[in-house]
C-alpha cells in the first residue's frame, strides 16, 4: 500500500502532449498551444512560451526527418515545477551546451536563452533514434 501512496505524490498535477509537424508552423502551434494550456491552468505563460519557442524551433529545423513529427509535453508537478519536453526523430542530433556561438550569427542562441529562461534542462539518454530535450521552471519564484 505505501507504494500507490507514493506514486500518487508523485503524480503530475497537469498533464499535456501534443504531437506536432516538423515545420516552422508546427513550431508556431507549439508556442500557441502551450500559451493557451498555461492559461488554461492559470500558470504564468513566460519564460515558458519562450522555451517552447526555442525547443520547438530545433526540433524543425535540427530534429526533422521527413514525414515524422515531434512531441510537445508539459507537465506540472506537485511540488511546483513545469517541465516542458521536446521529443522528436533525430536522436542523433543532441544538442551541446555552449557558453555563445562561435562567430556573431544570427541564429545559434536558442539553447542559450534556454539556459538563461530555465532553471535546468538537458538531454537524458534515450533508445536511438529518438531524443528529448527537457526544461524545468521552478513556478513559486514565478509567480
Amino acid at each position: 500500500m505505501g507504494d500507490v501512496n507514493q506514486q500518487t505524490v508523485r503524480a503530475p498535477l497537469h498533464q499535456f502532449s501534443v504531437p506536432l509537424s516538423a515545420t516552422r508552423r508546427g513550431a508556431r502551434l507549439a508556442r500557441l498551444l502551450a500559451a493557451e494550456q498555461l492559461s488554461a491552468w492559470g500558470l504564468p505563460m513566460d519564460p515558458a512560451r519562450l522555451v517552447v519557442a526555442e525547443l520547438a524551433a530545433n526540433a524543425a529545423l535540427h530534429g526533422r526527418v521527413p514525414g515524422r513529427s515531434f512531441r510537445l509535453g508539459l507537465t506540472v508537478t506537485a511540488a511546483g515545477v513545469l517541465r516542458i519536453e521536446v521529443t522528436d526523430p533525430r536522436g542523433e542530433s543532441v544538442p551541446v551546451r555552449v557558453s555563445a556561438p562561435p562567430e556573431p550569427a544570427e541564429s545559434g542562441y536558442g539553447l542559450l536563452l534556454v539556459e538563461e529562461s530555465a532553471d535546468r534542462w538537458g538531454v537524458p539518454p534515450e533508445p536511438f533514434p529518438c531524443k528529448t530535450v527537457w526544461a524545468e521552471l521552478e513556478l513559486r519564484h514565478r509567480r
